[in-house]
């Protein structure tokens, strides 16, 4: 009996990768474990947009090296970003590694284990699938009744912002033909699956194939799920760019319900000048007219972001600025990072110039300014109704409930005993909040049913931060 290990580095776009590894080898009758000694296979699938992620992944990787002495017919592999990132190179510096695929080629893993296993040397296959995109597709996993699935539309950038590695370790953009897209989050409603996050790079700067340039078909795309797929109960997106937030779109969310009203919306920074050195295309009031125009199409609309401290020549007049467009937006929440400068970008000709301490202490001060955000917002929900499209149940606590509501808000609501409505949006009202979740009791009928005790083995996701 072949099994199988994967653990997960950095964000959405990887567990959804994993996930799919974890189908690949699935078909070619590998099992999972969740103990390494017990693995024929252990697969660290990486994100390399953090520099932290890569030394972890190291660390990670260096734990293995006693297990693969006693096991040497163990397989390790390495996909991912930093794979592609890093290539042939990985072999060399670390002697235990078998395999480095990048993202286009996960579907060649089971045969490149195989012919490993049948002799080969430890090999390197980072090929971007450039003449003939493959994306890879999701399968319905009815036996686990997950509530909440991804489907990938584009892959790639090509935006270019000079701190970002992922032009190069992602390609430039291919996009994916709006039927196949529709037919899989079809299948994935069929098999239960109620919530659905869209997945590229720049998501929302979609075309149909063979469209060319021009303004983004995203909201078309968006419209025709909604049309054909009206079983589905809420569809999200991640991760656009402000640049692609365009009036039509605008409007898609303001005329299609299953678009929840919430947005993660990257902006970087608040400064011009240091979105003018990212390369962003935008301005911070250009950022601020369209979501506020946005938030007046659509009442109660919620934002949350993505930020960078300290990227190089940023001066304190700079993060004020950042600091003041996090009030102006209104953010309930939102990424922060410390910049860190990354291989074959080209920031890398700007000069590290802000030191360490500076980077931390704008980091902790932006965190103190969206969590004061946030729980303004989660205590002004306290005596409230809202909609929980619940997810989980709490073991420790059978009655005990969580989910996300439509303005993306973490609820955990308590139920009436023997009451299971996972997969089903439940009316709740706010009696408590918490830092960064509400509690919430179950208002009117709640569903009964019935579901398998265990539920099934999710990827291992390490606690790095997210791409």
């Amino acid at each position: 009996m072949k099994r199988y290990l994967v653990q997960t580095f950095g964000c959405q776009m990887n567990v959804h990768d994993s996930r799919r590894i974890e189908e690949v080898l699935g078909d070619h009758g590998y099992l999972p474990t969740e103990e390494a000694a017990q693995a024929d296979v252990i697969v660290f699938n990486t994100c390399s947009v953090r520099e932290k992620a890569e030394q972890k992944l190291r660390s990670a990787i260096g734990t293995y090296r006693g297990l693969k002495a006693d096991n040497p017919d163990l397989v390790i592999v390495v996909a991912g970003c930093v794979a592609q990132q890093e290539g042939d190179k990985l072999l060399r510096q670390i002697p235990h590694l078998d395999v480095v695929i990048g993202p286009d080629n996960i579907q060649e893993l089971p045969a490149l284990v195989e012919h490993l296993r049948d002799g080969a040397p430890p090999m390197a296959r980072t090929v971007f699938d450039m003449d003939a995109p493959r994306f890879l597709t999701a399968k319905p996993r009815t036996q686990a009744h997950e509530v909440t699935s991804f489907v990938t539309v584009m892959k790639g950038c090509d935006e270019r912002c000079t701190y970002c590695i992922v032009p190069y370790t992602r390609g430039p953009e291919r996009y994916r033909p709006a039927v196949d897209i529709v037919n899989e989050i079809s299948r994935l409603v069929a098999g239960g699956v109620r919530e659905i996050t869209l997945l590229g790079q720049t998501v929302n700067s979609w075309h149909s194939q063979g469209s060319g340039e021009g303004e983004s078909e995203f909201p078309a795309l968006l419209a025709r799920i909604a049309h054909e797929v009206p079983e589905l109960v809420r569809l999200r997106y991640t991760s656009p760019h402000p640049r692609h937030l365009t009036p039509a779109l605008t409007a898609a969310h303001a005329e299609l319900s299953v678009l929840p009203k919430h947005l993660h919306l990257p902006v970087q920074s608040g400064s011009d000048r240091m979105l003018k050195r990212m390369l962003r295309r935008y301005t911070a009031a250009d950022y601020l007219a369209r979501v506020q125009g946005l938030q007046e199409r659509v009442p109660g609309l919620t934002l949350s972001t993505d930020v960078i401290v300290g990227f190089p020549g940023e001066t304190d007049q700079d993060f004020e600025a950042t600091l003041q467009l996090v009030r102006d937006a209104g953010f309930i929440s939102l990424f922060g990072f410390k910049y860190s400068p990354r291989p074959h970008t080209p920031a890398l000709k700007l000069e590290d110039d802000v030191p360490e301490s500076v980077k931390d202490e704008r980091l902790q001060r932006l965190f103190q300014v969206v969590e004061a955000q946030q729980r303004a917002h989660l205590a002004s929900l306290v005596g409230q109704r809202v909609e929980v499209l619940i997810e989980t149940r709490d073991e420790a606590r059978p009655e005990r409930f969580s989910g996300r509501s439509e303005r993306n808000e973490l609820v955990h609501v308590d139920v009436p005993a023997g009451a299971d409505p996972r997969g089903t949006l439940v009316q709740a009202e706010v009696i408590e909040a918490f830092k960064h979740s509400l509690h919430a009791v179950a208002m009117g009928a709640v569903p009964r049913r019935e579901l398998p005790a265990q539920p099934a083995r999710q990827p291992v996701r390490l606690p790095l931060a997210s791409a």
